[in-house]
C-alpha cells in the first residue's frame, strides 16, 4: 500500500509566506482606512508589520529546525508501510501490476473453456477405452488388458495449467495376467544417474520356475535383468499403441460429426491422441492434445509408467554416468505420485487463505520461464527448459510453503512471495540440491498418508544429472529474469514472439524426473 507524507521543511516556510501575506494585507487595509481622519499622523504601521513578520519567520525557523523529520522524505513521496529487500516500493507495485497483468493477458486460464476441454477430453478418451477393453477380453492366450478407467493427471487437473487448454495427460491403468505379483525396486540409491527410475520383476505362483502357461506373456513382454524376468516398458509401450490404433476405427466413426481425432507416436515422444472439432460442442473449437500414457497400478494410487526409450538419454548439459548393462534401458519405469500431489495442494489449500496466492506464483514462475527460453539460443533453451522443469518448480513450491505460515501467501504478498520462491530456487541451484518432495522425505505433512513404497525409498535428488557449470548457469539466468521481469515481459509479449509454440515437448525434457511427465506444460 502506498503512503503520502506531510514535507514539513516545505510546508512551514508556505505556512510563513502566507501568514506574511495576510498580516501585510491587513496593515495595507488599517492604513488606508485610518487615512483620512489623520493625514499628517505618522506610519504607525510600520513597526507592527515588521513585529509580526519577524515573529512569524522566527516561528517558522524553529518549527523548520526541530520538528522536521531528519529522513528528508519529499511531500508525495511514497514511503512503505513494510520493506523487505533491496527493491524500492514504488518499483514493487509497478512490478506487482505489470504481473498482474501478464497473468491476467496470457496465463489465465478461463475456467469456463477449461471447463468444456476437459469435459469432451474424459468423453473421447472413456469411449476409446472402453472399446480397448473391450477386445482386449476376447479368447485367447494370457496377455495385458485395459483396467478399464483412465486417471486424470497433469496440471490442467490441479489448477495450475498457463495459457490454452489444449494439452492433457491420462493414465491408462493395465491389468496383468492373474496370479502374477509385481516386486517393483526403486534404483535410485543404486544408480544415481538413473534417478527415480524403477524396475519390474514379476513373480509367478509357486510351482516350476516359470509356468508354461505363462511363457507367451513372458516372451511378449518381459527382459531377462540379473536373473529374473523382468515386465520391460519398452514392450508394453508397443503392445499398447499397436492395440489403441487398431481400436480406434470404431470410435473415430461413432464420433466423426462431431470431431476429427487421430493417434500419433513419435519417436521420443507418447502416444498422443490429436482431437479437431467440428461443431459446438467445444465451444472455443480448440484443437486439443492428449497424452496416454500405459500404467501399472502398485496400489495406493502409485502408478508405473512406460516411457518412450529416449526419454531415458542424459540431455545436453547433464552429467553422463558410463551405460550400466545390468540394467537396459527398456527395463526401466517412471514412477507417478499425482495423486499423492493432489492430496498435498487439496491440504495446502485448507492451510492458506482463501486469495492465497501460491499456484499463481507457480503460474507466474513458468510464464516467466517461457518467456525467458525465447531469447536463449537453441542449445541453451533446451537446457533452460530441462533445469527449470514444471516437476522443478512444483517441488520447490511444496518445499517453501511448508517452510513459513500460511497467512503468508495472501494476495497482496504476490510478488514478495514469488520472490521468496525464486530466491529459494535459485539456493537449491547453487547448493546442487533439489530433494524429490514424496520418495525418502520425512517431512511430508502427516495429514497426507504416504505408501510405503514412497517411505521406504531411498531419497531422490532432481538436480543429480545436471553438471555444476549447468546449474550455475540456469541459477544467474533465473535471478536476471527474476530482476529485469518487467524488461522480458514487455519485450516477449510482442506479438513477434506470442506465435503459438509446439505444445508437446520431447520426452527428453523429462528424463532427469521420470515421475513428472505429465507436470512440464
Amino acid at each position: 500500500m502506498t503512503v503520502y507524507t506531510l514535507n514539513l521543511r516545505v510546508f512551514w516556510p508556505l505556512v510563513t509566506c502566507l501568514c506574511t501575506a495576510l498580516v501585510c494585507l491587513y496593515q495595507t487595509v488599517r492604513s488606508r482606512a485610518a487615512a483620512p481622519d489623520s493625514d499628517d499622523a505618522p506610519d504607525s504601521g510600520s513597526l507592527p508589520l515588521l513585529k509580526g513578520s519577524a515573529l512569524l519567520l522566527l516561528l517558522g525557523f524553529l518549527l523548520l529546525r526541530y520538528c522536521s523529520p531528519r529522513s528528508g522524505a519529499g511531500w508525495g513521496r511514497r514511503r512503505p508501510c513494510s520493506t523487505r529487500g533491496p527493491e524500492a516500493p514504488p518499483r514493487s507495485a509497478a512490478r506487482r501490476s505489470l504481473l498482474e497483468t501478464f497473468y491476467e493477458q496470457q496465463l489465465r486460464l478461463s475456467p469456463h473453456v477449461l471447463g468444456h476441454s476437459k469435459a469432451h477430453v474424459s468423453r473421447i478418451v472413456g469411449e476409446l477405452v472402453r472399446v480397448a477393453k473391450a477386445q482386449g477380453l476376447q479368447p485367447g492366450p494370457l496377455t495385458l488388458t485395459l483396467r478399464g478407467d483412465f486417471v486424470q493427471i497433469g496440471s490442467a487437473y490441479e489448477q495450475h495449467k498457463v495459457r490454452s487448454p489444449d494439452c492433457f495427460d491420462i493414465l491408462v491403468p493395465l491389468r496383468l495376467p492373474p496370479r502374477l505379483e509385481l516386486e517393483p525396486r526403486c534404483l535410485g540409491a543404486e544408480e544415481p544417474e538413473l534417478r527415480s527410475a524403477f524396475t519390474c520383476a514379476l513373480k509367478a505362483p509357486p510351482g516350476p520356475a516359470w509356468p508354461r502357461c505363462y511363457r507367451p506373456f513372458s516372451e511378449g513382454f518381459c527382459v531377462e535383468l540379473q536373473g529374473r524376468r523382468c515386465l520391460s516398458s519398452a514392450l508394453v509401450l508397443r503392445w499398447f499403441q499397436g492395440h489403441l490404433q487398431r481400436c480406434l476405427g470404431a470410435v473415430r466413426y461413432r464420433l466423426q460429426e462431431r470431431c476429427r481425432i487421430d493417434l500419433a507416436a513419435c519417436p521420443g515422444r507418447q502416444l498422443t491422441l490429436h482431437i479437431l472439432p467440428r461443431s459446438d460442442y467445444v465451444c472455443c473449437h480448440i484443437s486439443m492434445a492428449v497424452r496416454l500414457i500405459p500404467a501399472i497400478p502398485l496400489g495406493d494410487s502409485l502408478y508405473l509408467i512406460a516411457l518412450p526409450p529416449g526419454a531415458w538419454r542424459p540431455p545436453p548439459g547433464a552429467w553422463r554416468a558410463p551405460p550400466d548393462a545390468a540394467y537396459p534401458l527398456q527395463a526401466l519405469w517412471g514412477l507417478n505420485v499425482s495423486k499423492q500431489e493432489q492430496r498435498l495442494l487439496s491440504w495446502l489449500k485448507e492451510q492458506t487463505p482463501a486469495n492465497s496466492c501460491h499456484l499463481k506464483c507457480l503460474q507466474l514462475l513458468k510464464g516467466l520461464r517461457d518467456l525467458r527460453g525465447r531469447g536463449l539460443e537453441p542449445p541453451f533453451g533446451a537446457q533452460w527448459s530441462r533445469v527449470l522443469s514444471s516437476y522443478i518448480l512444483k517441488t520447490a513450491l511444496f518445499s517453501l510453503l511448508l517452510r513459513g505460515p500460511g497467512h503468508a501467501w495472501e494476495e497482496q504478498f504476490l510478488a514478495e512471495r514469488l520472490e521468496d520462491l525464486v530466491l529459494y530456487l535459485r539456493g537449491c541451484l547453487q547448493r546442487r540440491v533439489l530433494l524429490h518432495f514424496f520418495l525418502g522425505n520425512a517431512n511430508v505433512p502427516e495429514a497426507v498418508v504416504l505408501p510405503k513404497l514412497l517411505k521406504e525409498a531411498a531419497p531422490v535428488n532432481l538436480l543429480a544429472a545436471f553438471d555444476p557449470a549447468t546449474l550455475d548457469w540456469a541459477a544467474f539466468q533465473l535471478l536476471n529474469t527474476w530482476l529485469q521481469a518487467p524488461q522480458i515481459i514487455r519485450m516477449y509479449s510482442s506479438p513477434r514472439y506470442l506465435r503459438k509454440s509446439p505444445t508437446l515437448y520431447p520426452w527428453s525434457s523429462i528424463i532427469a524426473y521420470p515421475c513428472s511427465i505429465c507436470l512440464r506444460t
